[in-house]
């Protein structure tokens, strides 16, 4: 009962200094947003800007033979050469992967090829690609103009075409690439799209490319090797089950590639999220640098109101040797005023959370859409601070009342 009756006398003291009450809860309330609203600001542009990577393909990984990178030796060892991921295999996995995976196959056909016109032709540097249906939309390859590919065109093999900016202003100068033909590996193709301008980058251009159905680059002859190697491209909707499906991933394809028990994987997997990667390092010490100050915003907080409580100690003397004499124990004085910080905290902690919750989100809308957040763990971890810091401020004076004379108390002026 005791303890209710500080409760409702604390609350009645709160109330009959409002003023000071609010004037102090805005103290915490500005630690406290100041907190919350670095952290929801550090993950609403993170969620953003994850988001944003996944539609660049930072929720994808790659499956290749494992060696491709290799020239057969490693630290003076003869590394093993594993068979290439074959047209079948690739399929199959394509096949067994969960609906909500969804999967490309492709394969390089063809680099340094000549690509003629009916009056023009390219320097030998264009690179021949073949990709099945959901080759462009993994790889976030944009038309610019015509078409993608029809099933028909896939599932047949049609001699059909998308060709790079730079190809397409070279070998039609003075009309459209869309709706002509051009030939390249002794094959004649007819142009039905043509792919956004990229640029130059690391000595390549993706401007320089041809995109072909997978079926008609299986159907091109091949010097030596007979066997087309495929790359496989697993894109997910979530970036955070990744490492999942990764996983689910490496048991389908050592099934389907016969890898036996403790032999090494014959195949490579390669994340496409190193972006994703580093995000999560750099917001990582955002929000180590964004508590800190966080935290130092409510230290001075603190000190604030361990001095208004002081104040209010001061101006209770007389309170507090009336409630000695009538019998009120030093314990139940010190919870008393223990009880008004740790509400006033509490009070304050509300109106910061709502604060910080709001510029956080504020901030984060300035870089791009990314939904709403409300963080509830820093919403928790803020208001258990509240309380720690009622508890800490309200402590010494709560002890300092305890111990007055109620004697000297009560002739205090």
């Amino acid at each position: 009962m005791n303890l209710i009756e500080n409760i409702l006398e604390g609350l009645r003291s709160i109330h009959g200094n409002l003023l000071r009450t609010v004037l102090t809860g805005l103290i915490i309330a500005i630690g406290i947003m100041s907190l919350v609203g670095i952290l929801t600001a550090v993950d609403s542009m993170k969620y953003s800007l994850t988001q944003t990577f996944s539609n660049l393909g930072a929720n994808a990984f790659d499956i290749r033979r494992a060696g491709m990178n290799n020239r057969g030796r490693s630290e003076g060892r003869t590394e093993k050469i594993y068979p290439v991921i074959s047209y079948n295999q690739a399929v199959m996995y394509k096949e067994q992967m969960p609906d909500d995976a969804r999967v490309s196959l492709s394969a390089h056909v063809s680099g340094a090829t000549v690509v003629k016109s009916d009056t023009e032709k390219t320097n030998p540097n264009v690179n021949i690609t073949a990709g099945d249906e959901n080759y462009m939309l993994n790889n976030n390859i944009n038309l610019a103009k015509g078409r993608d590919f029809s099933t028909f065109e896939h599932e047949q093999g049609i001699n059909v075409a998308i060709v790079g900016d730079e190809i397409a202003t070279t070998l039609f100068k003075d009309r459209e690439a869309v709706g002509n033909f051009v030939t390249f590996l002794g094959r004649r193709f007819k142009v039905i799209g043509q792919l956004e301008k990229k640029g130059s980058s690391m000595g390549g251009s993706d401007d320089r490319r041809i995109i072909i159905p997978l079926e008609a680059g299986r159907q091109i002859p091949r010097t030596g090797d007979a066997t087309l190697n495929i790359t496989i491209k697993t894109a997910i909707h979530r970036a955070d089950e990744l490492n999942y499906v990764m996983g689910e991933a490496t048991g389908i394809m050592r099934k389907i590639r016969q890898d036996a028990l403790g032999q090494e994987d014959s195949f490579e997997i390669r994340r496409s999220d190193s972006l994703v990667q580093s995000l999560d390092e750099i917001s990582g010490y955002l929000k180590v640098g964004g508590f800190i100050i966080g935290f130092i915003t409510l230290l001075g907080a603190s000190v604030g109101l361990m001095n208004i409580m002081m104040v209010s100690v001061n101006e209770r003397t007389r309170e507090i040797g009336v409630r000695k004499a009538l019998g009120a124990t030093a314990f139940q004085i010190r919870q008393q005023f223990l009880i008004e910080a740790i509400v006033i905290c509490i009070l304050g902690g509300f109106v910061g959370v709502l604060l910080g919750v709001l510029m956080g989100n504020g901030i984060a809308s300035m870089i791009g859409e990314g939904g709403f957040i409300v963080p509830w763990l820093w919403v928790v971890i803020g208001m258990a601070i509240c309380v720690f810091v009622g508890v800490v401020s309200g402590y010494y004076p709560a002890s300092k009342a305890s111990k007055l004379d109620p004697i000297d108390s009560l002739r205090y002026e």
